[in-house]
């Protein structure tokens, strides 16, 4: 999933710096309604799938959420799913490729 559609953290000289698992940039995203929505969606998607893929036998999915440097707002998405999962009763393995850029 490209998430480029939402506001970037890097043009706030303030958050720049910083990566999405610092709070004040996971804020930033997540105030955007469109985020909120995303997540939602995204966690119904998963809601749908999951049992499906157990019933197939499946024992992984690898989903991948991605923006422009991979510091900022795939690493709030990624974390935010990986919660909706926790809670799901799913042990999901989450890597920020890119956050160290």
């Amino acid at each position: 999933f490209d998430v480029r559609f939402l506001p970037n953290p890097h043009w706030d000289e303030a958050l720049r710096p910083l990566s999405g698992l610092d709070q004040p940039v996971s804020d930033f995203v997540l105030q955007q309604p469109l985020a909120i929505e995303f997540v939602d969606k995204i966690d119904s998607l998963f809601g749908m799938l999951l049992p499906a893929y157990r019933a197939e036998g499946k024992s992984y999915l690898t989903v991948t959420i991605g923006c422009t440097g991979g510091r900022h707002r795939s690493v709030v998405i990624a974390e935010q799913l990986k919660s909706w999962l926790i809670q799901s009763g799913q042990n999901p393995r989450v890597t920020h490729r890119d956050i160290s850029r």
